[in-house]
């Protein structure tokens, strides 16, 4: 529930459903895959609940966004798919820093580039494709990286751009989604019972973030993220440096 309402609030769900499996024994290419099976309906939820504030993101039309997307996350799922369990352990905890410096900075980068440059539509659909295939792969923060990018076209309220964030995160997902689980690529107890919580954190996250006050919501969100990060590289690489 916890995941599903954090995406829907400020994203970053993953961070809190890939150590939840990984905990319980799940190995860590499987985690990552189930959890993008467990937090998809959650994202749906929230799409849903954001319905009405959909509209084009600067000059970019809506109905090119998605389809970019979506070709972009089969991608990145492909290559999670042929990702030993070995090399994904190693570069886990380097792409959960990515996603908190995201988090935390994403806004501030997004400021500064529009500060310096503005770039064209069909630019912004190119960087929607490379953003796909984050997500299709492990997608911590992807959504927030959206809002850095399409910061570029223009300046935008970022309330006004949670319900293109939470449609574009989906449409990344979904055909992630459909590869894991035609590749069998997916633990289904784990991942039905996290999905369940995660449909009930994602609509009640997007109704609460229409009244909830911001810096709260990305506090809660930035101490969760950068402790689990923490964890993550100590549980990673600490027992080679002791054993040096």
């Amino acid at each position: 529930m916890f995941a599903g309402a954090m995406n829907a609030l400020a994203g970053g769900g993953s961070f809190v459903s890939l150590p939840a499996l990984i905990a319980v024994g799940v190995p860590p290419v499987l985690a990552n895959t189930s959890s993008t099976v467990a937090l998809f309906p959650g994202g749906l939820a929230s799409a849903w609940a954001y319905r009405s504030g959909l509209q084009p993101v600067g000059g970019v039309p809506l109905r090119a966004l998605p389809a970019t997307t979506l070709c972009g996350g089969l991608v990145g799922a492909v290559l999670l798919l042929r990702t030993s369990a070995v090399a994904f352990t190693f570069v886990l905890p380097w792409l959960l820093l990515a996603a908190s410096i995201a988090l935390m900075f994403g806004r501030r980068i997004g400021d500064a580039l529009r500060a310096r440059w503005h770039i064209h539509a069909n630019a912004v659909l190119a960087v929607q494709f490379a953003l796909g295939i984050y997500g299709g792969y492990f997608g911590g923060a992807v959504g927030i990286m959206m809002i850095a990018m399409w910061g570029l076209l223009d300046k935008c309220d970022v309330q006004r751009l949670n319900a293109p964030r939470t449609l574009l995160v989906s449409a990344a997902n979904i055909v992630a989604v459909l590869a894991f689980i035609l590749a069998g690529a997916v633990r289904w107890p784990e991942t039905l019972t996290m999905l369940a919580g995660a449909i009930i954190g994602g609509y009640g996250g997007a109704c609460i973030g229409r009244r909830a006050p911001p810096r709260v919501t990305r506090a809660i969100t930035l101490l969760a993220t950068s402790c689990i990060t923490v964890a993550f590289f100590v549980k990673t690489y600490a027992p080679s440096l002791l054993h040096r």
